[in-house]
């Protein structure tokens, strides 16, 4: 029995040696590491539920903040400006860099909102098990979307460009920007806090495939891992 539900397992690939290995099922708090290098490849949190909603709830605030608050003020020659993150991306517009705007709405308000809202709608359903089967769907258009916001790039522009025009003018760092620095830090945490397969063990499927369910659950989960 137990060497039938092992091989049941999918084959999963280590990102950093590529040995092909069978996850088998992780206690809470557990980790399963590979069995040349070591590399983590997947984990079960403690607390996979509970953390990771006050965490998308906290980010879901600070994202509102960090869109509606200035990011930094300037002031040269007598001449004073502020922008928000929608500020900055529709002046890239006007200016003609419309591919430039486009991908920085995207990815630094469209994905990020999406994947807080997909989250915090899956996670609340999770508190009364069992989910419905669009709670799923959910779930993996969410993990979709989770690499696309990527504050962490964008913050690293926004200081290259601060120290290259530091010299020309002041420059304060505004609310929105402190908001971005604390949205680079808790989206992360949500990824590590939570557990996908908590998830797909409670979604009431419709045609009651459990084997299949839990299959897609445990490669969906390792995907997100990477």
């Amino acid at each position: 029995m137990t060497e039938l539900a092992a091989s049941s397992q999918p084959l999963i690939a280590c990102q950093e040696c590529d040995l092909l290995q069978r996850i088998p099922a992780l206690p809470v708090g557990g980790r399963a590491r590979c069995a040349r290098c070591g590399f983590v490849l997947a984990a079960r949190p403690s607390d996979p539920l509970e953390l990771p909603l006050v965490l998308t709830l906290t980010a879901l605030i600070v994202f509102v903040v960090a869109n509606t608050m200035p990011l930094m003020d300037l002031s040269a020659v007598g001449r004073y400006a502020s922008t928000t993150i929608l500020g900055g991306a529709w002046q890239m517009w006007l200016d003609g860099e419309r591919i430039t705007a486009m991908i920085v709405t995207f990815c630094a308000v469209i994905a990020p909102a999406f994947f807080l809202l997909l989250m915090l709608t899956v996670l609340l359903a999770a508190r009364r098990p069992p989910l419905p089967h669009w709670s799923g769907e959910l779930l993996r258009w969410g993990l979709h979307m989770q690499p696309w916001a990527m504050y962490d790039v964008m913050l690293l522009g926004i200081l290259v460009a601060l120290i290259k025009i530091a010299e020309l003018a002041t420059v304060n760092p505004g609310v929105g920007m402190y908001a971005m620095g604390l949205l680079a830090v808790l989206l992360p945490a949500i990824s590590v806090t939570f557990d996908a397969r908590e998830i797909w063990k409670r979604v009431e499927w419709k045609h009651g495939d459990e084997l299949a369910a839990a299959a897609f659950a445990d490669e969906n989960y390792v995907e997100r891992g990477r």
